[in-house]
């Protein structure tokens, strides 16, 4: 494939329709090919993802005092600054180079009385707010609620395009590990150096939903194949599939480099919001991804110590203080 294809949901999240098996049909097509799709026909209100846009430009137009005073905390919730994070994990280019982009990073909501967050569990803490901004927190919950269903929605959909039972994966989502990154990137001049918005990567978890301004700059490399654009296209997201998901799916699914080069000459946001398991889920080779010819590429793995593992490598933040201000090798 040399172009991203776009698969319509025809406004339904319904996966016992007759219109989900082809659209899991054609999800799987894009999926297993390029690893990515463009997603139309969705239940995300624009009104609501413009709401959330509009609060994340807010925050991003905030002092830096303000945005420095929710620095990222130890449960990965709270504002990145910019130049904090590189991906040292990647498996497609040596980064020795931090991203050009500053973040605010809103996690799964906990109730006050969650195991998890009362025994204070990796990954299970309070999201950080910004109450200068009074309708920012309203805005991203909404967002959030209608983001998730779709997420959802598509896990099934992957489900029915592997053979499995619409539901056999939604378990595994009851307690889900869930992150909203809201981004800004500046302008990005031309330069020598490798220092990008976003440096060649593959996610990590199993799908991203990612909604994108009308700045352009993502870009994608098909297997064997060169760089090519995923140029914003209205009211739509696009979607990919994370390491975990390839890993689920013994390879039928693909995990595909990425990378964000803001070339537009002003302010680029986005808003990914990434749709994993439990922390335990236990991520081994589904029943239909195997047979005699196809034995398990990968041995089993917690998403959690998975998950953790990458995180501690890539951010300055979860790094010792030494090792955080040493030049990049």
């Amino acid at each position: 494939m040399k172009h991203i294809p776009i698969v319509d949901l025809q406004g339904s999240l319904d996966a016992t329709a007759p219109a989900a098996q082809q659209s899991a049909r054609e999800l799987f097509a894009a999926l297993s090919q390029i690893g990515f799709a463009y997603i139309a026909g969705h239940s995300v209100a624009p009104a609501t993802r413009e709401a959330a846009f509009a609060a994340s430009r807010d925050f991003h137009a905030s002092t830096l005092a303000q945005k420095q005073s929710l620095a990222i905390n130890a449960f990965h919730r709270g504002y990145m600054g910019m130049a904090s994070s590189t991906i040292v994990t990647s498996s497609v280019a040596k980064v020795t180079r931090p991203n050009m982009s500053e973040s605010l990073m809103l996690m799964h909501e906990l109730p006050p009385d969650d195991p998890g967050l009362l025994a204070g569990l990796p990954m299970q803490g309070p999201n950080q707010w910004p109450d200068w901004l009074p309708s920012f927190k309203p805005a991203m919950l909404a967002y959030v609620r209608e983001v998730d269903a779709l997420g959802r929605h598509i896990v099934r959909l992957i489900a029915l395009a592997l053979g499995l039972p619409a539901t056999a994966l939604d378990h595994h989502f009851d307690h889900p590990t869930t992150f909203l990154r809201a981004l800004h990137y500046p302008p990005q001049p031309p330069a020598e150096d490798e220092q990008i918005g976003s440096a060649p990567h593959t996610d990590y978890g199993i799908i991203t939903l990612l909604a994108q301004d009308d700045s352009g700059g993502l870009q994608v490399r098909p297997r064997g194949g060169d760089w090519i654009e995923a140029p914003p296209i209205p009211d739509t997201y696009v979607l990919n599939v994370g390491d975990m998901l390839a890993r689920w799916t013994n390879g039928r699914l693909v995990s595909t480099p990425h990378r964000v080069i803001n070339r537009s000459g002003g302010d680029r946001y986005s808003l990914p919001y990434f749709l994993d398991p439990s922390m335990d889920t236990l991520v081994e080779c589904l029943p239909t991804c195997t047979d005699a010819d196809h034995p398990p590429q990968h041995p089993p793995v917690r998403y959690g110590d998975y998950l953790l593992e990458r995180l501690n490598r890539n951010y300055d933040y979860r790094k010792p203080a030494e090792a955080a201000s040493a030049p990049a090798a």
